[in-house]
């Protein structure tokens, strides 16, 4: 599972600046008004070969508490969910009073912590950090988010903090599976229904996180395991105030899972929220199935079903592979029907496609749809392979990559899955210049 970083501060002094330039491109809001980075971000980041996840915690907005309480409360999440904190304070404006609350909950929170002291454009300022150690924290780093000063001793420090984690090592026929969803879907009902007494729970292990916690057990001669995060649970004013905090324990239990059960809720119908949610586990290439809970509640006739399916297709078009299952947490009705899916997916997220047949399947598609012309150039492609699983990953060997329209790959894309079983598993194409 991917280290998390949170950047900390109060408003106004660059933190969204800092993970735009730490991610590379403009992600987040930047505005020079306090407090105007209104939805907190997720994203990935990389320094000297190590992957983490970066959250810009000013998106953290909580009711109408005044800023000082908001930052107080981001804090707190900081805390409890990540694995290094970076605090960032503003060389112009010295140490303020917002700046020493932060301080003082950090340094009680036996976190890995790192201060940096932002817009230090020029040498001017590079005397004045030294007013930072006041703070308790360690030893400030000078940098500046406008200009990138500072940035690779900053992201030094932050590799070198990260913890030790190996992950939980289970035999490659074990299904890792998740359950992911807004609040109030039914998750946590869910779960239960589906580790009931008829199941043969194998054993509760702590997971990569104190928090994170992955029941492994059999249904018939089969092994899965639930990811499942203790503190999706947590009854607290900070987190039952956000519904984004729910987003990174979604997060954590779909980097270590193989397969996200979506989660929907037929009372309420499909909001954007949930395309947002689903939208994390297929950017990352995670095997997907949709599940529609509470199917119990409402009013049905012969054509429900097929009019769910419809609405389903119509909102979620770019998961097409994934399969829907209709059920009921709270009667168990249906929830033995998640099993035959959860197995079908594993085995295609899996799935290798021998060579030969495989660029048998090409070789017919560009037959019967030869390649347009795109960026002054045609397609010409040589050879395909399967490289790798989880998801499936297909390289193309080709005489320019830029030649490959959007539009064609998704026709080979779709040629591919007309030819093997696919369903419920993402598919990547790599178009590669062939040397």
């Amino acid at each position: 599972m991917l280290p998390v970083v949170a950047i900390v501060g109060r408003p106004n002094c660059g933190k969204s600046t800092i993970f735009n330039r730490i991610v590379g491109e403009r992600v987040s809001i930047v505005e020079d008004t306090p407090g105007v980075t209104r939805d907190r971000i997720y994203s990935n980041a990389e320094w000297l070969g190590k992957e983490f996840r970066l959250i810009d915690t000013g998106g953290i907005e909580i009711g109408d508490a005044p800023f000082l309480q908001q930052i107080k409360e981001q804090a707190e999440i900081a805390i409890e969910e990540a694995d290094v904190i970076v605090f960032v304070t503003n060389v112009r404006d010295g140490v303020t009073i917002e700046d020493e609350t932060v301080a003082k909950m950090l340094y009680k929170s036996n976190k890995e912590i790192i201060l940096a002291v932002n817009k230090v454009d020029d040498i001017s300022f590079k005397n004045d950090i030294y007013e930072f150690y006041s703070l308790g924290i360690g030893e400030p780093i000078a940098i500046s988010s406008t200009h990138g000063i500072g940035f690779g001793d900053l992201l030094d420090e932050v590799v070198n903090r990260f913890p030790e984690k190996p992950d939980i090592v289970y035999d490659e026929d074990v299904v890792k599976f998740c359950l992911i969803g807004r609040p109030n879907v039914g998750k946590s009902s869910l779960t239960n229904a589906i580790l009931g007494e008829e199941r043969v729970i194998v054993s509760d292990i702590a997971g990569t996180t104190r928090d994170a916690i992955d029941t492994k057990f059999k249904k018939d001669d089969d092994e899965f395991v639930v990811i499942d995060t203790a503190g999706m649970r947590k009854k607290g004013k900070v987190y039952e105030k956000t519904e984004k905090y729910s987003v990174l324990r979604a997060l954590k239990a779909i980097d270590r899972a193989d397969i996200a059960i979506i989660v929907l809720n037929a009372e309420e119908g499909i909001i954007e929220y949930d395309k947002r949610i689903v939208g994390y586990a297929h950017e990352a290439g995670k095997a997907i199935i949709i599940c529609v809970n509470k199917w119990d509640i409402i009013e049905k006739d012969n054509k429900t079903m097929k009019e769910w399916q419809e609405r389903i297709r119509s909102h979620f078009k770019f998961i097409e592979y994934a399969p829907i299952v209709f059920l009921s947490a709270l009667t168990k009705r249906r929830v033995n029907s998640l099993f035959e899916p959860l197995k079908l997916a594993f085995n295609n997220y899996t799935r290798r496609v021998k060579t030969h047949v495989l660029n048998d399947v090409i070789s017919d598609a560009l037959a019967m749809n030869p390649t347009p012309t795109h960026e002054g150039g045609k397609l010409r492609v040589y050879y395909t392979t399967q490289v790798s699983v989880k998801p499936p990953t297909f390289v193309l060997f080709v005489n320019n990559p830029k030649f490959m329209h959007f539009s064609y790959e998704r026709y080979l894309e779709n040629q591919i899955r007309k030819s093997f079983d696919f369903e419920g598993t993402p598919i990547k194409l790599i178009a590669r210049a062939r040397d």
